[in-house]
């Protein structure tokens, strides 16, 4: 019964009035994400407004054997959240936060609630979320909780997986699955909360999050440095962290990617400018002035061109315009960007960064390169046109020639996107056999009929 029109109107009639749709002009706003040129079209589209919905989505599909591909904001990067037949559910209809708890600092939300506005939410209490994925305003926590989202400030205070304390979780057949809380400790059995994070929707719905909050740093400051050679950059980056100095961001821009922004934005930048660092600090105000002080000392004997300090909120916001821009900027070279997501050591970064530079020469490709250096995750991007055959055909060679450099020099193909439709084929290059076939049993345990989210990850067996 494989996704039938019959048994969909079945399940229509299951569900409170509105919330299931079948409509030609719904079913062809969840065929795609923001950021991939992969499409699939659903049978139908399930907008559940409780808990309860998705428990009947659930019973109904493992029943009938539908597939449920659950999405959030479908800002994902790889493809992760497009459907192929089936049921898309749409969990940003899910966006109470049902609770902030200030005295033992925690939130427990509803996986629809976007990143930004739980950040706005506490903040007033005097308390901080730190997950800051590019697409913050706009992804939604239970899509960060399924990509293991990243971003700029996990240097210094880790991706949304050290954050998540507990979930509530509906499995295929309805079963609901709680776990954690609001404790910061426990020994008690299996953390069966981690293995949703990162998990892409591939084993359940998650429901509802329980978060650990942290208290707002009084103060921020930033520095930012430009400088001749990527080398100098990357070279730069131990001489800051070996100083005693851990700073909240440490941000990167290549040569290409800031030539873009520069003539996209005309940010007057210096002659000879090669690459641009952004390392900001966070914290008591005292301590902020002086570990900028000495951020700002170690780039200019690095030999940067330009260094500029930030203090206000203003100041800030210049600094950055470039770092921000650069996703917009890229289009005007080529009309599409495969973005990959490398993650490796700190050691391994000027020399990944030359290997970057060749496969671009060996594949007549540009890849403009950015991201988060601070942790070793970067951000090379494969510009093509695909209405250019023989431009096309060389992208995913390329790309799989990055991930083998990656893999080779001690990294992974994936540090917050996710694997997804995008990079399944590429994830043996990274990942042992063994470990392959430990996620497919893994996934059996929780979804034995394979309903959930299907082909994402890896391939069926």
């Amino acid at each position: 019964m494989h996704g039938s029109k019959s048994a969909i109107e079945i399940l229509r009639k299951q569900l409170p009035e509105g919330v299931l749709a079948t409509d030609s002009a719904s079913l062809q706003v969840y065929s795609y994400d923001a950021a991939t040129a992969v499409t699939g079209m659903p049978d139908a589209v399930v907008c559940p407004t409780c808990e309860a919905d998705v428990v009947t989505t659930l019973r109904f599909a493992d029943e009938h054997r539908i597939p449920v591909f659950p999405r959030g904001a479908a800002t994902g990067l790889a493809a992760g959240s497009v459907p192929q037949g089936g049921i898309a559910l749409n969990l940003a209809t899910m966006r109470r936060i049902i609770e902030i708890d200030k005295e033992n600092m925690m939130a427990r939300v509803e996986p629809g609630v976007v990143n930004s506005h739980l950040q706005a939410a506490v903040a007033p209490l005097g308390l901080y979320y730190p997950p800051d994925p590019a697409s913050l305003k706009a992804s939604t926590l239970g899509g960060n909780v399924a990509t293991g989202a990243g971003g700029p400030r996990c240097l210094k205070y880790g991706t949304t997986r050290e954050y998540v304390r507990g979930i509530r979780a509906v499995l295929p057949g309805g079963r609901i699955l709680t776990d954690g809380g609001k404790y910061l400790k426990s020994a008690t059995g299996y953390n069966l909360s981690q293995l949703f994070v990162g998990s892409e929707g591939t084993l359940g719905v998650v429901t509802e999050i329980t978060f650990r909050l942290i208290p707002a740093p009084p103060a921020v400051g930033t520095v930012m440095a430009i400088f001749t050679s990527v080398r100098e950059a990357a070279t730069v980056v131990g001489a800051i962290l070996g100083s005693g100095i851990l700073p909240s961001v440490m941000e990167f821009i290549d040569s290409l990617s800031l030539r873009c922004v520069n003539e996209a934005y005309d940010l007057n930048l210096p002659a000879g400018a090669q690459a641009m660092m952004i390392v900001e600090c966070d914290g008591n105000a005292d301590a902020i002035r002086t570990e900028l002080e000495i951020a700002a000392r170690l780039c200019t004997e690095g030999g940067a061109l330009l260094v500029k300090r930030a203090t206000t909120e203003s100041e800030r916001a210049h600094l950055w315009q470039a770092r921000r821009s650069i996703s917009p900027a890229l289009s005007r070279l080529k009309p599409v960007r495969l973005g990959e997501d490398i993650s490796l050591p700190r050691s391994e970064l000027v020399d990944m960064l030359a290997d970057i530079e060749e496969i671009s020469k060996k594949f007549d490709l540009m890849i403009p390169t950015f991201g988060h250096i601070g942790d070793g995750n970067l951000h090379p991007n494969i510009l093509y046109d695909p209405k250019d055959a023989a431009e096309k055909s060389r992208v995913e060679p390329c790309a799989e020639a990055l991930i083998k450099a990656a893999v080779a020099r001690g990294g992974t193909l994936s540090g917050e996107h996710g694997i997804g439709l995008l990079k399944r084929e590429l994830l043996p290059a990274a990942i042992a056999p063994l470990n392959i076939e430990l996620y497919r049993q893994i996934k059996a345990v929780f979804d034995p009929n394979g309903i959930m989210n299907p082909g994402k990850i890896f391939t069926a067996a």
